[in-house]
């Protein structure tokens, strides 16, 4: 019985750091999700006000009105900008990385894209 004594506390003080570590991944899947959720958001955002006025200012401002971590995505515009010109939006933003696990799962960026037809500017 004697022998038994701190067992507890050394299967505890073995098995917490992996406890923790899992706990961090499930955290981070859930945080890689809301990026991913917020920057289909803000592309489509973006390619709302670019099919009224096809220009990237206006894109970065429906983008920054969103507020942080959309507003940290690059915004890329190709295609045809004249009225009834396909134009297609890119928005690529950096994901958030929590301590410890995030720089081993989460991916370098994040990308989203959708294309759109021109109304604006004739």
């Amino acid at each position: 019985m004697r022998a038994e004594r701190g067992q507890a506390s050394v299967e505890l003080a073995l098995l917490l750091p992996v406890v923790a570590v899992l706990l961090l991944l499930v955290v981070q899947v859930a945080v890689l999700a809301r990026d991913r959720v917020l920057l289909v958001h803000a592309t489509r955002a973006a390619a709302r006000a670019v099919i009224v006025d096809p220009d990237e200012s206006t894109a970065l401002e429906a983008v920054r009105q969103l507020g942080p971590p959309a507003s940290r995505a690059h915004v890329e515009l190709r295609g045809d900008r004249t009225r009834g010109g396909v134009l297609t939006v890119t928005l690529t933003a950096r994901p958030t990385a929590v301590p410890i696990v995030g720089r081993l799962v989460a991916p370098r960026a994040l990308s989203e894209r959708l294309v759109v037809v021109v109304e604006g500017r004739g």
